[in-house]
């Protein structure tokens, strides 16, 4: 069986919602008779009648009222189908891979700014580190230190270049005024950072006991117990610095490491990874005014 066209179905679909082809022409911006014809045309394709008309109104009879219980869902679903479609067609979406405690301790946190400054671009956020896989990862960029080798294959831009710096309490830092004999934390993944930072400040601690946890983020949460004090990357405790929480005595020193934005192709290629680096690089810049000065 042939049906008949879907215009017929949603002009029957709107008359029996409302039960009025008067109400159902002026939701579908068309003439009542338009609606009456659509319908009759409709009943005389199926055979059925669907309407009973008495004295110029009209009721769902039992027929109508059946058919209706399916096409009033199935046109709901489709018109909200057809907007979600329509919302994702003007909005679209860029995954960002991310060092997880840069992630959490800076981009999340500014990604308001973000979304004022680019509305149409949605970030979809992946916590990870080390080598990308762009493929199987789905992302459109990354975010990294260049502690690791990437092929050619690879586009990176530079984002900005690392500062690193022992950061404590206040009080810690008033009890001792020096880093040697103060607990020194330092993270897993950069065990070198303390060695770095000592070598281009001329500064030693020979009596310290050296610390390690796993990521930045564990060690400056200690130095924010009172533990010790930890090498961070200025880029991980601005909040706690400007709300006070913990100092950076001894200031920050460039370590010669540097942070990029990768992608797996050309940047001029791709609108959406050329909008994240300029805003990422911008922001990121912006962070480390005034660190050299600390």
């Amino acid at each position: 069986m042939k049906l008949p066209a879907l215009t017929a179905f949603h002009f029957f679909t709107m008359a029996a919602r409302t039960e009025s082809f008067v109400h159902a022409a002026r939701s579908l911006h068309v003439t009542h008779g338009a609606v009456s014809r659509q319908v009759r045309q409709l009943e005389d394709a199926i055979g059925v009648e669907l309407f009973e008309r008495r004295n110029r109104a009209i009721f769902l009879n039992d027929a109508g009222r059946h058919l209706y219980n399916l096409t009033g869902p199935f046109f709901e679903q489709l018109e909200s189908t057809v907007s979600a479609l329509q919302r994702e067609s003007r909005t679209e979406t860029i995954v960002v891979s991310c060092e997880p405690t840069i992630a959490m301790k800076w981009l999340i946190p500014r990604l308001p700014e973000f979304q004022a400054a680019y509305p149409a671009l949605q970030i979809q956020l992946l916590a990870a580190g080390g080598l990308v896989d762009f493929v199987r990862s789905g992302a459109d960029v990354a975010v990294r230190r260049d502690d690791f080798y990437w092929d050619e294959t690879v586009h990176a831009q530079t984002i900005c270049e690392e500062w690193i710096g022992p950061v404590c309490t206040p009080a810690q830092w008033d009890k001792h005024r020096q880093l040697d004999g103060m607990p020194l934390l330092r993270a897993k993944t950069r065990l070198q950072a303390w060695e770095s930072w000592m070598r281009l400040s001329e500064v030693s601690a020979p009596n310290s006991l050296k610390v390690d946890y796993e990521h930045f983020y564990l060690c400056n949460q200690a130095a924010a117990a009172g533990l010790g004090v930890s090498m961070s990357s200025a880029l991980m405790v601005q909040d706690e610095l400007k709300s006070g929480q913990l100092i950076a005595p001894l200031g920050f020193k460039r370590d010669g490491s540097r942070y990029c934005l990768l992608a797996p192709r050309p940047f001029g290629e791709s609108a959406k990874a050329a909008a994240f680096w300029e805003w990422v690089t911008g922001q990121m810049q912006a962070s480390l005014q005034g660190i050299e000065a600390l």
